[in-house]
């Protein structure tokens, strides 16, 4: 069938509008004969309801924080509220055209989101463009970058960064042309002061420190941190991965930080996950505004408007201005709550982490026996050597228990490592159910190790050849006939 015939079917609308003609491309477009099937596609000859269940029975396998839940650590799968889902789809905003940048409504969103941050984290500006955490910190390390040349600072090579830091800042740092130095981990799990202060010189650049860190825990020594740092001439980067355990309890600004990413798609209400979109807003201290990306947004009188006459910026980091959608649902989720509904969810965050690291705490090895902020780690080392059972092992038999895996193998730092945040939203039933899943298996390592070595049993699919999938990935319909 030509092009010209398929446009003329096409063109029947709604309610039996037609197009009219005038509308339709006089010339007749017709395909090579090489782009033409010789046979038929191969599709399967279904009825509606076949395919409805088909589909439908697919999706109650899907894992999601729906359903279950979720506890990665680090990753922050906590349930959002729907209510800002619907607020990001209303149709004067879902339907704003990317470049209707001089819209005044929608400046109004993003100053007020920025206005919003900048009080929440101690900052003194914000940009909303970068597109997801790991851009924040490539985007805030080029503003460090321009920063040390405006001073004449060019020679600072070297970014330190804690082994308890967070997994993207090494590649961050490197992408930017930095040379990237390991620091650490003392007897507690924090930054070792004494290896710190070894690595300093006029050398370094920045510091990029993950607060709390990857192992849940508050870098108590956080203050003498930064100004060690700053005395070198160097500058403090904060990665805010973990927001969730200190919102309305601390502002990483009034630490000494001189610059952090937020993560909008962990911590303010955005679902996380299947490739985004994100969202990475950069906090910057008032000596840092002129290098923030352009363009930025300013109020005049009671109108707002985009500048870009910046001279020390950076320039561009993203199309139009960062993902419009994700700010509306998190300053939604922020008026929603006000300063002490954020606060409260925070105390939450904590407590769930606390309350079912000392439920598993008898069964399971725990690194740091302290009381941790909104998630905590636990080894699977002891197990894996007393039964053969080991971390990913664990991870596929929750499965079998209708639980989404937390984290394994991360931070490095802890051997056969689980890292688990259960987030401020999950109940204690929730927590308890986990707990329990938790504690059979650890019971079943000992009692029956095979069976929690060959799980998951209950799934549609059992264990893939996970480094066959990653190195050979099938990403094309593969009809079962070939």
């Amino acid at each position: 069938m030509s092009c010209r015939v398929i446009f003329e079917k096409s063109r029947q609308g709604h309610q039996g509008h037609t197009l009219p003609l005038s509308d339709v491309p006089s010339q007749e477009i017709t395909l090579s004969e090489n782009y033409l099937r010789q046979e038929p596609a191969h599709l399967p000859e279904v009825s509606e309801p076949e395919v409805v269940r088909h589909y439908t029975k697919m999706s109650q396998q899907n894992f999601c924080v729906d359903t279950h839940l979720y506890p990665l650590g680090s990753c922050t799968m906590k349930y959002n509220p729907k209510i800002n889902e619907d607020i990001s789809r209303l149709s004067d905003f879902a339907g704003l055209h990317p470049m209707a940048s001089q819209n005044q409504g929608a400046l109004q969103i993003i100053w007020e989101l920025e206005k919003s941050l900048c009080e929440i984290f101690g900052f003194d500006a914000f940009t909303l463009q970068p597109a997801a955490g790991a851009h924040g910190e490539l985007t805030a390390l080029m503003m460090i970058k321009a920063w040390h040349h405006d001073n004449k600072q060019s020679h600072r090579k070297l970014v330190l960064v804690p082994t308890s830091a967070h997994g993207t800042n090494p590649a961050s740092a490197a992408m930017c042309g930095y040379d990237v130095m390991e620091i650490g981990p003392d007897s507690e799990g924090l930054v070792d002061i004494e290896d710190l202060k070894s690595h300093l010189s006029d050398q370094v650049a920045a510091l990029m420190i993950t607060n709390p860190n990857t192992l849940g825990l508050f870098e108590k020594q956080i203050m003498q941190i930064t100004e060690l740092v700053h005395q070198a001439g160097g500058l403090v980067y904060g990665d805010g991965a973990n927001n969730n355990a200190i919102l309305g309890k601390v502002r990483p600004g009034d630490l000494g930080i001189d610059m952090m990413h937020v993560n909008l798609h962990k911590t303010f209400a955005t679902p996380h996950g299947g490739g985004g979109p994100g969202s990475g807003p950069v906090g910057v201290k008032k000596q840092f505004i002129p290098f923030l990306p352009r363009p930025v947004v300013i109020q005049k009188g009671n109108e707002f408007e985009l500048v870009n006459d910046c001279p020390k910026s950076i320039g561009k980091v993203r199309s139009f201005y960062g993902n419009f959608g994700i700010f509306l649902r998190a300053l939604a989720y922020i008026r929603a709550l006000g300063p002490e509904g954020l606060k409260e969810a925070t105390e939450q965050a904590v407590l769930s982490a606390n309350y079912l690291k000392n439920i598993l705490k008898p069964y399971w090895e725990l690194p740091f026996d302290r009381n941790c902020m909104h998630e905590f780690v636990l080894s699977g080392g002891k197990l894996a050597t007393e039964t053969g059972v080991n971390t990913l092992d664990v991870a596929k038999r929750l499965l079998d228990y209708g639980f989404h895996a937390p984290t394994v193998y991360f931070p490095l730092t802890v051997k056969e490592c689980l890292m688990i945040e259960p987030t401020e939203t999950e109940s204690k039933e929730s927590l308890d159910a986990f707990a329990e899943a938790m504690i059979r298996i650890f019971k079943e390592a000992h009692e029956n190790p095979d069976l929690v070595k060959n799980a998951p049993h209950t799934t549609p699919v059992s264990r893939f050849d996970e480094v066959k999938a990653a190195r050979k990935p099938i990403l094309h319909y593969c009809p079962q006939s070939e």
